[in-house]
């Protein structure tokens, strides 16, 4: 039964972390990201750069997640990073809903039309599950 239990985990972390990675990856594809901002600081020589602090950002992240590091700040310096994250939240929620429109595309493409309601419920549950489970289950 605990076979069947680690088997369970690592179906749904590869499933979330497919979901996760395509919505950061069609956020990051369909709205130009990496060449508007080469665009915007007219340094089309640094494109490179943009994509390895994408890249080391992302890594760092996830490694800093899987082994649970935990810093103490100034709260001055806390207030700063909590700023810059929420920043960055609140334009990644704002850019995202100009993303939802590849979901009818993708559905369009693997024929998935007439399943586009099913999809969008199933990714809508699994979010709220997820959460759910996190919340109420997971926290230690």
């Amino acid at each position: 039964m605990v076979i069947l239990a680690w088997v369970v985990e690592i179906l749904l972390g590869i499933a979330g972390g497919i979901a996760v990675g395509s919505g950061v990856i069609a956020f990051i594809l369909v709205l130009d990201i990496v060449p508007r901002l080469a665009q915007l600081t007219t340094s089309y020589n640094k494109v490179h750069w943009y994509e390895g602090a994408l890249i080391t950002g992302s890594l760092f992240g996830t490694i800093s997640d899987f082994w649970h590091w935990e810093g103490s700040f100034n709260p001055i310096i806390s207030l700063i990073i909590g700023a810059m994250h929420g920043i960055f939240i609140g334009l990644l929620a704002a850019a995202l809903t100009e993303v939802l429109n590849v979901l009818p595309i993708l559905a369009k493409r693997l024929w998935m039309k007439n399943y586009l309601f099913g999809l969008l419920m199933a990714m809508v549950l699994g979010k709220v599950v997820g959460s759910l489970f996190d919340w109420y289950v997971y926290r230690k």
